[in-house]
């Protein structure tokens, strides 16, 4: 893709945590972490400030163990974990690559992760570090997409792009429906009213509430973010009325 300059100066990019385990059902596929790792590299060589929350239903679903007879707290705490482990997946592959980065952790987990605090994290993007988000929000009962939207909003992120296994919103699940239609644009109401599974509500209520635009595109594809960040027409954008 042509080296055009970045509409945005910081970014806030929200990965699927299933999407890391590529075709192997569980886990880190190695060959996955690589091409996300490439993906940011483009994006970090044209001076955008990045910041990063892995989901971790590629490892462990707290709403699954929650549905299986677990505590809900002990659950999303063992969710968390598992965002933890991608997080330094990801931090490893992105040194490989060139990318200074750090791993900020909303559990305290010295020995691994800096705590989060917000000015640190800001700082690190200022200085052209790539910082990734781990542990969600820190609390049980609030999805990784909650803490993506809170910390985008906390750090000032003008965009945030929703990286999952699909090309954008649909009206209803395009892997069982084959007429399913794929919009463009939607508002933040309008996915509300139609009951489209974009977020949770509470991640999209708060989005709507502080006008934070969310673009959700599909992160297998070379370049789709890259043509994000570059005002390509990719995906849908997700938008405050």
């Amino acid at each position: 893709m042509e080296q055009k300059p970045s509409r945005f100066d910081r970014i806030t990019i929200k990965l699927s945590g299933e999407a890391l385990m590529g075709d192997q059902g569980f886990g880190i596929a190695p060959k996955m972490i690589l091409f996300v790792a490439k993906e940011i590299l483009k994006i970090h060589k044209l001076g955008v400030q990045i910041s990063i929350i892995v989901g971790g239903g590629n490892i462990f679903r707290g709403v699954a163990g929650s549905a299986a007879g677990m505590d809900r707290a002990s659950a999303d705490n063992m969710g968390m974990l598992a965002t933890v482990v991608n997080s330094l997946a990801l931090c490893d592959a992105f040194e490989q690559m060139g990318i200074p980065t750090r791993v900020q952790s909303a559990i305290a987990m010295n020995k691994i992760a800096e705590p989060y605090i917000r000015r640190k994290a800001m700082r690190h993007l200022e200085k052209g570090r790539v910082v990734i988000f781990a542990a969600g929000t820190g609390n049980p009962y609030f999805t990784t997409d909650t803490a993506a939207v809170l910390r985008a909003n906390e750090i000032q992120s003008q965009i945030l792009i929703k990286a999952t296994q699909v090309d954008g919103v649909y009206d209803k699940d395009p892997k069982n429906h084959g007429d399913a239609i794929m919009f463009d644009r939607i508002s933040y109401m309008e996915v509300i009213q139609k009951k489209l599974h974009v977020m949770d509500m509470t991640a999209i209520s708060l989005a709507m509430e502080q006008s934070l635009p969310l673009h959700v595109v599909n992160l297998h594809k070379p370049d789709n973010i890259m043509g994000i960040v570059q005002g390509e027409k990719i995906g849908t954008l997700v938008y405050s009325e």
